[in-house]
């Protein structure tokens, strides 16, 4: 064999070992950067439920009690500004996380005190269809935190993928970067406590 060939063999193997490398750690990034993306989808799919939960409950209370303007006016603005944050789970920073936690927690509070007010109002603890969205609600809750632990659940490989050495040599260059958890509100672990006493004599 000729001296001049060893040498020739020896670089196609590395660029064939370093192409085969890129090419896994690109698809393998794709494929875990999706699960993030779709995991984030339902989180918003929770979320939106809750927002139409709301609208109707919003609307259910307007027609069968004389309600507290202000009450009703700050579930309605928390509302809006909870539907105007989107977050592109593709470019995701803690900073638009933390924007998104933030009016989802006002709406939260907002609803806890428009829950907490009906208590006033006898006829609407019994309306059956504000019965339904109040079940439907706490519901919609659980299916929120389940929907965030899974979101979380889904950033943790592919951080670990892009954040562990050598890879990430190559992250930076395709421009992946690490992704923030959801970090959970104080209280944000227990579902509103939606439940009235239907004992009390009116």
């Amino acid at each position: 064999m000729k001296k001049w060939l060893i040498p020739v063999i020896i670089i196609g193997l590395l660029v064939l070992g370093g192409y085969s490398w890129v090419k896994g750690f690109y698809n393998s990034t794709v494929q875990l950067n999706e699960n993030v993306s779709e995991s984030w989808g339902n989180v918003q799919t929770a979320y939106q439920r809750r927002s139409d939960l709301i609208g109707n409950l919003v609307n259910t209370v307007k027609g069968a009690a004389d309600y507290e303007k202000q009450t009703l006016t700050s579930v309605i603005e928390a509302r809006a500004k909870a539907t105007s944050v989107t977050v592109d789970p593709t470019n995701i920073t803690p900073e638009q996380l933390a924007k998104f936690n933030e009016v989802q927690g006002g709406l939260s509070g907002a609803l806890k005190s428009l829950l907490v007010t009906v208590e006033r109002y006898p006829d609407l603890k019994a309306n059956q269809n504000f019965l339904k969205l109040q079940d439907e609600l706490t519901s919609t809750e659980n299916q929120i935190l389940t929907a965030r632990t899974r979101y979380n659940e889904a950033i943790k490989p592919f951080n670990n993928h892009v954040k562990t050495f050598p890879n990430n040599i190559l992250a930076g260059f395709f421009n992946f970067e690490g992704k923030p958890y959801f970090d959970s509100e104080a209280g944000a672990d227990k579902a509103p406590n939606v439940e009235f006493n239907f004992s009390d004599k009116e």
